[in-house]
């Protein structure tokens, strides 16, 4: 990290056997990637939510790719209520999705160079013509049926971008984001999912009402029955929770 960071990471809080960063807000988290003063940070980030601390309690893979994140942020109500206890102050909730298109709108501002990664052909086209026309510098863009990662590595250094988001979906989309890393490392790298979608319209976000209550799981649940199985694990973190041992 550049010494001409003003901002500092902040402590780090153990929920299961993820640590993850303690930032107040979304606000604050932006700071930290693109600051109004000095360079943009070098390194990658990934949401947290009770499933992925679930799975990564019984998952290697999964557990290693998580660490190898230099920022892990709380996306996840479940996570966040676990932080607040364990910290005895307030923290905020940080939605993947708002995050992504938060920090689109400020390397707008700040004419950051952003390169984007992922989702069908046609999403990916809507998703570059939205950002060109909200102002964004758009250094690239590729699908995510791409079959010739060196040409991808290749475009990352020449175009030389300094935020680079990838939507394929956990792990692959973090893996990815390892490789490229070892071969274009002066760049903030952000897993985004489904991202795209939500951002472009194709699939349809919870109501804000739903997302203000943090309810936007039993939305998904409501549109799509079959994440039940899925759903009634978080019983298990539930307990956890209550237990003390998140």
């Amino acid at each position: 990290m550049s010494e001409a960071r003003q901002t500092a990471m902040p402590e780090q809080v153990k929920i299961g056997v993820i640590n993850v960063a303690a930032f107040k807000n979304m606000a604050a988290l932006l700071q930290f990637i693109v600051p109004e003063q000095g360079p943009v940070f070098a390194g990658s980030a990934i949401a947290i939510n009770p499933e992925k601390v679930l799975t990564a309690s019984r998952n290697t893979q999964l557990r290693e790719v998580i660490e190898a994140a230099d920022i892990r942020y709380a996306d996840g109500i479940g996570v966040v209520k676990a932080m607040r206890r364990r910290l005895g102050r307030h923290v905020e909730r940080i939605p993947g999705c708002e995050l992504w298109q938060e920090l689109m709108q400020r390397a707008a501002r700040y004419q950051v160079p952003v390169f984007i990664i992922g989702a069908k052909p046609e999403v990916l086209e809507q998703t570059r013509d939205k950002l060109l026309a909200a102002g964004t510098s758009l250094a690239g863009a590729v699908d995510g049926y791409f079959s010739d990662e060196a040409a991808l590595i290749a475009q990352l250094q020449q175009t030389k971008p300094k935020i680079v988001s990838v939507a394929m979906g956990t792990p692959k989309q973090e893996l990815l984001i390892q490789r490229l890393q070892k071969a274009y490392p002066d760049c903030f790298y952000m897993g985004v999912g489904g991202t795209y979608d939500v951002y472009t319209g194709n699939v349809k976000r919870a109501p804000a009402l739903w997302c203000k209550l943090n309810l936007e799981w039993a939305y998904r649940l409501a549109l799509q029955p079959s994440r039940i199985g899925r759903q009634l694990g978080l019983l298990r973190y539930l307990w956890w929770y209550w237990t003390g041992k998140v």
